[in-house]
């Protein structure tokens, strides 16, 4: 075991467990290797842990999700997203956030089903991974200060953006979000690190540190895991965008029209 995954396996596990110890935990499942960790880590601490995946019926991250969940030998729940409900949600979540963005809410809507299901006061999620060590695919191939700028921009998307938005959501339904890959004691060993520990050479290199620190724990199944996009895995672009192609739009104009509808 190299002493970066060492050091990061401690702050992960410590940082995971000052969360939920002694707590009734919710996780936003989607059965990938962010989410997968989380939640293999928080049963060993927290009074009970449920995984919820939020999406389209057979979709990647539903069927990813349900396997995943019987190998970690925790309760499941899926829950639905479809035709006959997306369009009432993604104008909820626009009302209750005034976020405009058409791919930001798309990404967001499966957490947004979570909150506003989940009987559990704290939601924990994989959130910051891909920021943090390097998992996008757009990063392999990148020159060390490309990568650089590309890393910083976009965690600081997900600091000024994306987790306001998320705020609103929790808010709104009397949840507690939680983010262990952005505790502190992850983000220090992690900015300790040389750019090169983090840098994929290839699909398959992404988080390979993160990946380390599931296999050193005794999950080799979450570390093999491949992960798509919320908004591709959860099956809920295609579903928007076939909302709004039954209205003569294309999914920005819907968004667009809703969000005139509300606050115009």
């Amino acid at each position: 075991m190299s002493v970066n995954s060492e050091n990061l396996e401690r702050a992960i596990v410590s940082a995971i467990r000052n969360s939920v110890e002694d707590q009734d935990i919710a996780v936003a499942f989607s059965g990938g290797l962010d989410s997968g960790l989380v939640a293999a880590i928080a049963k060993d601490y927290a009074r009970s842990v449920t995984l919820y995946t939020s999406g389209k019926d057979q979709s990647y991250d539903v069927v990813m999700a349900h396997d995943m969940s019987e190998r970690l030998g925790l309760p499941w729940l899926h829950i639905p997203i479809t035709e006959d409900n997306i369009e009432a949600r993604l104008r909820e979540m626009i009302s209750i956030t005034g976020t405009s963005s058409p791919l930001t809410l798309s990404f967001e809507l499966p957490l947004f089903f979570v909150c506003r299901t989940v009987h559990e006061k704290l939601i924990i999620g994989g959130q910051g991974s891909d920021e943090l060590f390097a998992g996008y695919s757009k990063y392999v191939g990148m020159a060390d200060d490309e990568l650089s700028r590309a890393m910083k921009s976009d965690m600081g998307k997900l600091i000024t953006s994306t987790i306001p938005h998320e705020t609103k959501v929790a808010d709104h339904f009397g949840k507690k979000l939680l983010y262990p890959y952005l505790d502190p004691l992850v983000t220090m060993q992690v900015n300790a690190m040389d750019l090169e520990d983090l840098k994929p050479v290839d699909a398959d290199s992404r988080k390979m540190l993160l990946k380390q620190v599931a296999r050193n724990l005794g999950y080799p199944f979450i570390a093999d895991k491949r992960k798509k996009a919320a908004q591709y895995g959860s099956g809920t672009m295609d579903l928007v965008r076939d909302v709004a192609k039954s209205k003569g739009m294309t999914y920005s104009e819907l968004v667009d029209s809703i969000y005139r509808e509300i606050f115009d």
